[in-house]
């Protein structure tokens, strides 16, 4: 820098060489603030943004994994539960606190796939609106996920295919590619995110609406799974959560087009119990009463979801399948077709035992599958979900939440602001 200088000059030029800096360094420390510049008309802003106090805030769409978020690797708790009666005793006990610490680190992935559900969710409530195709919103959902999730292969990723059925269909409906459905303002559609790390799946739900004469029909089923996630617990037997679910899900009724309809629970549909790399696991949680007298167990962990319709209460399947799994536990069963045997390798590599769809096939670049897909299917190698759907001109709404019973409280761990 010369003699002949301005001190206006000279300053300008610090205070440029100190903005340089300090955006260098916010590259490799995400807790200083970076200066935000305008974003471009029509462009998503890939910045890391920052609030005045250097907290780091999501971009729209969410382009930040959540790993920058909690630098430490300690994602957040989700919401503390205490069980019923023996509380206390399980708070205070140290044997039980000594096997809550021995299971921190599943705990952890559990909480860092439900922060990005709560992430992602949070984007796909604001911005999903009527006139979008069900691929756009999918596609929305899916790529905030691998992106927020850091996708590694079998370690961290997608825990199933986006569920947005529509209206009398209740669950297992995502769009194959061609699909033209678009969402119309009086549709009522259940989203359905799947989330994991290390094959700890966080599975939550909720039911998007836009004309709000569907507000109690979402409150009924929303209160139904609150209450199944508050009865839920150690040595509760799975027939009592049932039966206090559908007592609250059917005190409400919902009057559509000038007619009233009672809230009745769909019967055949169920919450589930998770395990590593394992949506459903042996056991179901009844959304009616009747059900077996099993007993949630200590390190367990659940999807408590109910669901609700205007219709009969029972699906069927019906409609184009969309949803697969290969089977847990098959033991060695001989393909005579070589597309077949190339296409099971592939799902071996890709997603394990987690449920996959077509679409997933089409982005890793598989073609032509149709049949060889059929032929795993019908050596029962790999299950088929096809829509579930009751009549038609029904409308069903969905909410679900992901617990683990943990040996000192109960975790909501899927548990946000929104639901």
């Amino acid at each position: 820098m010369s003699d002949i200088e301005s001190d206006q000059e000279k300053q300008n030029l610090a205070e440029e060489k100190s903005e340089e800096v300090k955006n260098e360094e916010s590259l490799f420390d995400p807790t200083l603030k970076k200066k935000k510049k305008k974003k471009k008309t029509g462009a998503a802003s890939n910045n890391v943004d920052s609030t005045s106090d250097g907290k780091l805030i999501q971009t729209e769409p969410p382009s930040i994994p959540v790993s920058k978020f909690y630098p430490d690797g300690v994602y957040p708790e989700g919401e503390i539960c205490e069980y019923k009666n023996d509380n206390l005793n399980r708070i205070t006990n140290e044997e039980k606190r000594y096997l809550d610490r021995m299971q921190y680190d599943d705990y952890n992935d559990a909480r860092r796939a439900a922060e990005v559900h709560r992430q992602v969710r949070k984007y796909a409530q604001k911005t999903i609106k009527p006139g979008m195709t069900m691929i756009d919103i999918c596609d929305l959902i899916e790529n905030g996920t691998r992106t927020l999730i850091e996708e590694k292969g079998l370690e961290a990723g997608i825990g199933f295919p986006t569920g947005c059925s529509l209206n009398y269909c209740a669950a297992h409906y995502t769009p194959n590619a061609g699909d033209k459905t678009v969402l119309q303002y009086d549709d009522v559609c259940k989203i359905d995110i799947g989330t994991h790390v290390n094959g700890r799946i966080v599975d939550s739900a909720f039911t998007l609406t836009f004309n709000p004469v569907y507000d109690n029909l979402k409150e009924a089923v929303r209160d139904a799974t609150n209450t199944g996630v508050r009865e839920s617990g150690i040595d509760v037997r799975l027939c009592d959560i049932g039966a206090a679910i559908q007592e609250v899900m059917e005190s409400y009724e919902v009057e559509i087009k000038g007619k009233t309809y009672q809230v009745k629970p769909i019967r055949n549909l169920n919450g589930h119990s998770i395990r590593p790399y394992q949506v459903h696991a042996g056991k179901s949680v009844p959304i009616v009463k009747g059900g077996d007298q099993t007993r949630m167990e200590e390190g367990e962990y659940f999807a408590i979801e109910t669901f609700g319709s205007t219709g009969k209460g029972y699906v069927h399947e019906d409609g184009e399948c969309s949803h697969y799994s290969k089977r847990h536990e098959v033991g060695h069963v001989p393909l005579r077709v070589a597309k077949a045997k190339s296409l099971l390798n592939t799902i071996t590599k890709n997603f394990g035992t987690l449920p996959f769809c077509r679409r997933y096939l089409d982005r890793i670049g598989e073609t032509k599958y149709a049949l060889a897909l059929k032929n795993l299917v019908d050596s029962g190698i790999v299950e088929s979900y096809p829509p579930l759907v009751d009549i038609k001109g029904s409308y069903t709404a969905q909410f679900e939440h992901t617990i683990i019973l943990r040996p000192t409280c109960k975790e909501v761990v899927s548990r946000g602001d929104d639901y």
